[in-house]
């Protein structure tokens, strides 16, 4: 039996780009989305892939949201966390709920999500849980006081829940994306990234959100299963950790 896969935000961008190329890989996948109606009824026709809805930031609606995912797909072996927001802007302009929306959606998922999963998988003595960080969570970033908490929060979540998983088959392992070519990218003036993005990056380009969901796969698979509470760096050489 094919082993069931979840990704959050996995309607659009990066999150996409993972839940194709786990259904290309054999993992019968779910692709969970938080508000674009539109993209993920495209998405789910153009792929056959099943979309959930739900809002990641809420504990009650991750566990109702889980349980419709495997009542209808089957218990989650892999789960991708994925979905992320921006509300970027300095510090002493930022409002509390900035702060707030952007902490509780790409940190406090982690735990609503991961809180659903993590018994089950400690049961069947497998699992794969892969924390979709970023380079801004690594190097932080001007006008993103909270993206780069949070993200940074996610890489020191993944190495605790790696530490207490491990002995029950369960890696956790995070990725730190550099800018990829995503719409929230594209929707950078091209006279900005061509100066002052691109030349940052040392390869010259930016990365294809494909590249990341390769990556993905690798670390879902069971030749991965030495690498645990690790932080896989796919920015071009942008940022060395």
């Amino acid at each position: 039996m094919s082993r069931v896969a979840l990704v959050t935000g996995g309607t659009r961008g990066i999150g996409a780009a993972i839940a194709k190329a786990l259904k290309a890989a054999g993992y019968k996948v779910a692709a969970n989305y938080g508000g674009n109606d539109e993209a993920a009824e495209k998405f789910k026709a153009e792929t056959g892939i099943p979309v959930f809805k739900w809002d990641v930031s809420s504990y009650d609606a991750c566990a109702e949201g889980v349980k419709k995912v495997e009542a209808e797909v089957g218990a989650i072996d892999v789960l991708v966390n994925n979905a992320g927001i921006t509300r970027d802007s300095q510090l002493h302009r930022m409002k509390p709920e900035q702060w707030t929306a952007v902490i509780n959606t790409n940190l406090g998922s982690l735990f609503n999500m991961c809180r659903q999963v993590i018994e089950g998988m400690r049961a069947r003595k497998f699992g794969r849980i892969v924390n979709i960080s970023s380079i801004n969570g690594q190097k932080g970033q001007f006008g993103q006081t909270n993206y780069s908490a949070a993200k940074a929060g996610e890489l020191g979540f993944t190495k605790a829940l790696a530490q207490e998983s491990a002995r029950s088959g369960i890696t956790v392992n995070a990725i730190c994306p550099g800018y990829i070519n995503t719409e929230m990218v594209q929707a950078v003036p091209k006279d900005v990234l061509e100066k002052s993005v691109l030349p940052l990056i040392p390869i010259g380009r930016l990365g294809e959100p494909e590249e990341i969901a390769r990556c993905v796969v690798f670390l879902a698979s069971d030749d991965a299963g030495l690498m645990t509470g690790s932080t896989l760096t796919a920015n071009g050489g942008q940022y060395f950790v």
